[in-house]
């Protein structure tokens, strides 16, 4: 579809005013943008708003309001987004007038990460599209009985997933899920800049607690980590590092991963902008991380929006294996691992012949992540049957 279309995007900028979370959201407003469309950001979540500057604890939504504003016109959008505050429903951005006749005629609303809190009354746009960003968790709270969750999916007209592939292993809820993955704005990620020679990545030790179903506990990143701690005596000398979150429920064993040789480093001082989570990747070797628990059983073919980065910035990934080998190319740029010792075999891989990893790192994120791909291919197919 090459005529330009009105677009709404959703996302989670200004409730989580963090330099990760801003990439995975604005690389769709962006990649839009430079691909002609008429593109506005919308977020209404209903929840109440995380200031990381205030502990978490804000009293009005000022702080996220201003981020959203600064994040927004940085890349010439400073007058195309919309916020929605929980209390009393206040909206800032978009005057009422704009916002209104926008939603009105909006040919196409992207709904990243499902983040609007009812998307029905968002139903006069032309087509809806749902993209799931945490496939394995999706399906299985679907099946194991949250009607809340199916019944705002089924609003949507269609539905992408970030798990490309079909896997026995993730449970069937009866929708189409169209394959696609996060979009990465080249001219954003700057290979050439230098680097260090450590691996490094920036991490939730425990998003949310685990979700049974089946017989089956899905996990998170806490499960998997365990089976890896001892990874810096078989890598040595080369230093691997974290930016990782306290958690919740059990909590980040600093003491231990320190005893093991692992780096940690303030996940809020390394990522707390765009600006400073963008260079943490480039100041890297390369990225080393587990997945989800829930990811590694359920096999979807998820790849991660933070390892997408990396590659555009031509830092070669060294991740553990959740059916993405089927879906991207690997073994240089990109090394999956299952076991510790195929986790200590890829970086010393990737050591040994870094340069050709580097360029396949880049390669790979100009052929499959690049916006224009991936934005052109996605409302090509949610606009098919319009």
């Amino acid at each position: 579809m090459s005529s330009s279309l009105r677009i709404i995007v959703t996302g989670l900028i200004g409730q989580y005013p963090l330099g990760g979370v801003t990439w995975d959201y604005v690389q769709y407003v962006i990649g839009l943008a430079r691909l002609g469309h008429d593109v506005y950001y919308i977020e209404d979540t209903g929840q109440w708003p995380y200031a990381p500057s205030e502990d978490g604890l804000v009293k009005d939504c000022k702080y996220n309001t201003d981020y959203l504003h600064e994040s927004m016109s940085r890349w010439g959008l400073g007058d195309r987004w919309a916020y929605r505050f929980a209390w009393q429903g206040q909206w800032f951005g978009l005057s009422d007038l704009k916002r209104t006749e926008v939603l009105e005629t909006a040919d196409l609303l992207i709904n990243v990460s499902g983040t609007l809190e009812r998307p029905d009354e968002y139903r006069s746009a032309r087509r809806m599209a749902y993209i799931d960003s945490d496939p394995v968790f999706t399906q299985v709270k679907i099946v194991a009985g949250n009607d809340y969750l199916r019944n705002l999916i089924d609003v949507h007209d269609v539905t992408f997933s970030f798990g490309e592939k079909h896997s026995e292993a993730t449970p069937d809820t009866g929708h189409d899920w169209v394959p696609t993955r996060q979009p990465v704005v080249l001219s954003e990620w700057r290979p050439e800049s230098k680097h260090g020679d450590v691996f490094t990545t920036v991490m939730n030790w425990r998003s949310y607690n685990p979700i049974e179903y089946g017989g089956r506990e899905y996990g998170q990143k806490d499960i998997e980590f365990r089976r890896f701690f001892d990874l810096p005596s078989l890598i040595q000398p080369t230093p691997v590092e974290l930016a990782a979150n306290q958690g919740r429920g059990r909590k980040l064993p600093i003491d231990l991963l320190r005893h093991k040789g692992w780096r940690l480093v303030d996940p809020g001082e390394v990522s707390g902008t765009v600006d400073a989570y963008r260079s943490y990747i480039e100041s890297s070797a390369g990225e080393w991380s587990v997945a989800k628990n829930g990811y590694v059983q359920g096999q979807s073919g998820w790849f991660s929006c933070r390892s997408a980065c990396y590659l555009a910035t031509g830092r070669p990934v060294v991740v553990q294996e959740t059916g993405f080998s089927d879906v991207l190319p690997v073994g240089c740029g990109i090394v999956p691992f299952r076991t510790l010792e195929e986790a200590a075999a890829g970086v010393q891989q990737v050591v040994a012949d870094y340069d050709r990893h580097a360029r396949a790192a880049r390669d790979i994120a100009e052929e499959w992540f690049d916006s224009d791909k991936v934005l052109r291919d996605l409302v090509d197919r949610a606009m098919r049957d319009a």
